[in-house]
């Protein structure tokens, strides 16, 4: 099926667009009335991403109120260890637990690569409806948490302020953390060709905690199991070609080294400019970003100024797709989504 819009691929391959392509990460989610009203239908958080039909239905929901240029399946990153056994929950205003965090050499051992035709066949389920239900209207983004990231929540247990627990593996036991990478590493591969198979038509790593590592780890235990992903994931060839984007939370001091894995976009964060990202990466991939989220809160007018900056920053000539430099929040105002995805093409249109 011919794409109606396929802005956000053409600015993947840094091919000309009539106007810069946009999408939001989070786009889905808490701040639409319509997203409550489905989670409050599905019971609980697991309940709605357990469900194909609501998942996509609620994939969709943005996409009737804005112009955007893209879909991304609504799902977690923490699918992956869920499915290796771990027991994740969702408890109210406390975020992911697991109720067997990866502790111990046994725990690691333990591990396995999930069927991705049964323990995830919801995901790929969610997927092969939401393609359906999109009828070539936009493309269709499907993604994972990175290795380190994944690892991050499986050996924590949940969240962190400080990450000691995994940072003491990784201090204490490297060979135990790069045996656990591994393993998530052989799954995420699984997991992005399956929903690739299923009808993704593009592919997003989220490293939302690479860069809280100091730059000697980030490279050790995160940059490395990204460009394993990168070089070893099947993702076809010339224009037929899934494209990936890697994208990290402070990942701007190693945009070269990401530029260089063979994805072929990154998306940053708001602490680089993209005029400055643009020029260490040279042209090889194209940026996603990176306006801050907390410009949802301006007004109008605030909004309108600040899309004009971030489009400036990045400058004439194609390889840009906007998007928020990290996902969005619950108490976002649904009109001010509306301001800015307009303005995004208003100001760029040739």
């Amino acid at each position: 099926m011919t794409l109606k819009n396929d802005r956000f691929l053409r600015a993947l391959r840094r091919e000309p667009v009539d106007a810069t392509p946009v999408w939001l990460m989070r786009q889905a989610g808490r701040y639409l009335p319509e997203y409550r009203a489905t989670r409050a239908q599905a019971g609980s958080f697991m309940g709605l991403a357990t469900n194909p039909e609501l998942a996509c239905e609620v994939t969709l929901q943005p996409l009737r109120r804005y112009e955007l240029d893209a879909a991304i399946l609504f799902s977690d990153i923490l699918t992956i260890p869920d499915a290796m056994g771990l027991g994740l929950s969702f408890a109210e205003g406390e975020g992911p637990r697991f109720a067997k965090p990866v502790r111990t050499h046994a725990d690691i051992e333990k591990l396995f690569v999930p069927d991705m035709g049964k323990e995830l066949r919801y995901v790929m389920d969610a997927v092969s409806l939401i393609r359906k239900e999109l009828h070539g209207s936009v493309p269709l983004i499907g993604f994972s948490g990175s290795p380190w990231t994944l690892a991050c929540y499986m050996i924590e247990g949940g969240g962190s302020d400080n990450f000691s627990k995994i940072k003491s593996m990784a201090l204490n036991d490297a060979p135990a953390l790069h045996r656990l990478l591994g393993i998530v590493t052989d799954a995420v591969i699984a997991y992005l060709a399956a929903q690739r198979a299923a009808g993704a038509q593009a592919l997003q790593i989220f490293d939302t905690w690479g860069g809280m590592l100091a730059p000697h780890m980030y490279r050790e235990f995160s940059l490395r199991y990204l460009q394993r992903i990168a070089a070893e994931l099947p993702r076809g060839e010339g224009v037929d070609k899934t494209p990936l984007i890697l994208f990290g939370k402070g990942n701007a001091p190693y945009l070269e080294e990401l530029a260089d894995t063979g994805a072929e976009g990154l998306g940053v964060d708001w602490l680089v400019s993209l005029e400055e990202a643009r020029r260490r990466t040279q042209g090889k991939v194209a940026l996603q970003g990176n306006l801050d989220p907390v410009t949802l809160y301006a007004d109008p007018d605030g909004i309108r100024r600040e899309v004009k900056r971030t489009l400036d920053s990045y400058g004439k000539g194609p390889g840009h797709i906007f998007n928020l430099g990290h996902g969005m929040s619950p108490d976002m105002n649904p009109d001010h989504v509306k301001v800015l995805v307009d303005a995004v093409h208003e100001f760029s249109r040739n």
